[in-house]
């Protein structure tokens, strides 16, 4: 994912941590490590870690908000770190399965 895919991040679409991200839970929230872009990223809201780790449970970003509990007030907030979570590579947009085929 390029800078400018995050510029487009959705909500409202499915959303995985990327595959070579390793997340190091910490008091204060969490480290995140990048091992292709060498970028370490620090979430400073343990609820931000839980919604992080509930998207590849999740069918959408949004859910995953709201799966751990982060209010409607408080998406803006949460939002505005997703993006820059995608910004930076450290989440990407989840590409739907193909079904068997038929």
């Amino acid at each position: 994912m390029d800078a400018s895919a995050g510029a487009s991040f959705d909500l409202d679409r499915a959303w995985d941590l990327h595959p070579q991200v390793s997340v190091r839970p910490e008091p204060f929230g969490a480290l995140l490590y990048h091992f292709g872009t060498r970028k370490l990223t620090f979430l400073k809201d343990p609820r931000l870690l839980l919604a992080v780790r509930s998207l590849a449970g999740s069918p959408t970003a949004r859910g995953a908000c709201a799966r751990v509990g982060i209010a409607d007030s408080e998406l803006p907030l949460f939002t505005a770190a997703l993006v820059g979570l995608a910004r930076s590579s450290m989440l990407v947009e989840r590409t739907p399965h193909p079904g068997p085929p038929g």
